[in-house]
C-alpha cells in the first residue's frame, strides 16, 4: 500500500469515526435564560448587532484573492533555477495577468469605490 492511499485511508476512518461519535453525543438544549445577552444585570439597550458595510467585505475578499495569487509568485526565485527557467517566466507573466485583468475588471465595476 503506498502512501497516498494509506493517507486517504486514515483520513477517511478518521472523519467517519468523528461523524458517528458526534451523533452519539447527548444534544445540548440551552433555556432561553441561556441564550438571553446579559448586560451587568440590566435588559439590553438595543440589538447586539450592528450594520456591517458590504464596501469593507468586498475589500477584504479582494485583499484575500489578490494575496493568496501573490503567493502563487513566491516560489519563482526557486523555480529560476531549473533547466528551463522559460517556462517559470510564461507562468509567472500568466499569473500578474490574471491578476491585472483581476483588477481592471473590479475597477470597473466599481468594486473600488468608496463614493456611490
Amino acid at each position: 500500500m503506498n502512501l497516498i492511499s494509506t493517507v486517504l485511508l486514515i483520513s477517511t476512518t478518521l472523519s467517519l469515526v468523528l461523524m458517528a461519535v458526534s451523533f452519539w453525543l447527548p444534544q445540548m438544549n440551552p433555556d432561553a435564560e441561556k441564550l438571553s445577552p446579559y448586560e451587568c444585570g440590566f435588559d439590553p439597550l438595543g440589538s447586539a448587532r450592528l450594520p456591517f458595510s458590504m464596501r469593507f467585505f468586498l475589500v477584504a475578499i479582494l485583499f484575500l484573492l489578490f494575496d493568496l495569487e501573490i503567493a502563487l509568485l513566491l516560489p519563482l526565485p526557486w523555480g529560476n533555477q531549473l533547466q528551463e527557467p522559460k517556462t517559470t517566466l510564461i507562468w509567472a507573466i500568466l499569473v500578474i495577468g490574471l491578476l491585472t485583468l483581476g483588477l481592471i475588471y473590479e475597477w470597473l465595476q466599481g468594486g473600488l469605490e468608496w463614493a456611490e
